[in-house]
């Protein structure tokens, strides 16, 4: 089990000490962790956010856990090298296409929701987002118009084998779940989405098992405010996932508790919280540790084909937050370290 642990800025640092805690509770057989810079502390010490050797460790690598990037004291560098470009550097170069967020109510924690907490309650989705084309990786840049006014664009395109791909992978999910997958897009205006439908729409075939619906992505943001209790699993592109899966972060109460994998064609993936490096509480001990714990029960679900420890981790953090243990985000005050000793003890 040779993992690589890309710890980055801000409170990734600090997370991720309490993540490898609870990873070495479990006593696991021949596992390596390997340690390297990414994001902003990568560019101070290497002159790079995603230095060559990092890259190297992450390819020779099974798995990656992944902090968090991001400092505001970069912010003014060109944006290849900005802290925030390792991200996406590592998605192109690992080519993990597909990114899995789950979102589920814990007991205990209704109340903390946006919702009304019966609402709230019935929260159990899967939000599989396509991570490597859209928006994110279409052509972009500024230039002028012909009347002297300043424009900028980002090119959105999608061939059918990127959607292929992704869709196969959703129903796939769906056919662990639930068994219904509702694929969101926008039809009604753009190109891409048509073609997202389509295809879709062929696959379909392919898994007659799984109940399928399209929704337009703006009334998929509204169904997950009124009733997302409906949803199972989500397919999503590239930035309509982006946008949803942070929506669904306060819909069960905070955006410090879901975590993420991103997955390619082969076992190896890239575990991480869906947070940022938040540089505001960085340093001071409140940082809520348990997506990154959630990120590594992931881990060893997707990459290791260890369902019983990740079932270890995830039933432990439930057990933690329905006893009362909360970090700030969620309104309690226990530290990032009391988090951490909660989730180990719940383990022992």
């Amino acid at each position: 089990m040779k993992i690589a642990v890309l710890a980055g800025d801000g409170i990734g640092q600090e997370i991720m000490v309490e993540a490898l805690r609870v990873l070495e509770t479990l006593r696991l057989p021949d596992l390596q962790l390997n340690f390297a810079d990414v994001g902003g502390v990568a560019y101070k010490a290497h002159g790079h956010p995603l230095p060559q050797e990092t890259l190297d460790l992450v390819m020779s690598s099974d798995a990656v856990l992944f902090g968090a990037v991001g400092d505001p004291s970069y912010d003014d560098l060109d944006r290849h090298l900005r802290p925030e470009q390792a991200v996406l550097g590592l998605r192109k170069e690992m080519q993990t296409f597909a990114n899995l967020r789950p979102a589920r109510a814990f007991a205990g924690l209704e109340n903390l929701s946006a919702l009304k907490p019966e609402i709230a309650g019935a929260i159990d989705l899967l939000i599989l987002r396509e991570l490597t084309g859209d928006i994110y990786f279409g052509d972009k840049g500024r230039r002028e118009t012909a009347d002297g006014l300043r424009q900028g664009y980002d090119e959105m395109a999608y061939d059918e084998s990127e959607i292929a791909r992704i869709a196969h992978a959703a129903f796939k999910a769906a056919q662990g779940r639930r068994g219904k997958l509702c694929s969101v897009d926008k039809a009604n205006v753009l190109q891409t989405s048509v073609l997202w439908r389509e295809v879709v729409n062929e696959i379909a075939d392919d898994y007659p098992d799984v109940e399928l619906e399209h929704m337009y992505v703006d009334n998929a943001a509204m169904q997950m405010v009124r009733n997302p209790g409906q949803f199972d699993v989500m397919l999503t592109g590239n930035i309509f996932g982006d946008i949803l899966s942070d929506q669904a972060s306060m819909c069960v109460g905070s955006i410090g508790l879901l975590a993420s994998a991103s997955l390619g064609e082969g076992s190896r993936g890239l575990y991480e919280p869906i947070h940022g490096s938040a540089p505001d509480i960085a340093g001071r001990g409140i940082a809520n540790p348990m997506a990154m714990i959630l990120s590594v029960a992931m881990m060893l679900r997707h990459s290791f084909a260890d369902e019983n420890n990740a079932v270890r981790i995830e039933q432990a953090v439930a057990a933690v937050l329905e006893q009362g243990i909360l970090g700030h985000d969620l309104g309690g005050k226990a530290s990032t370290i009391e988090i951490g000793d909660a989730v180990v003890a719940a383990l022992s």
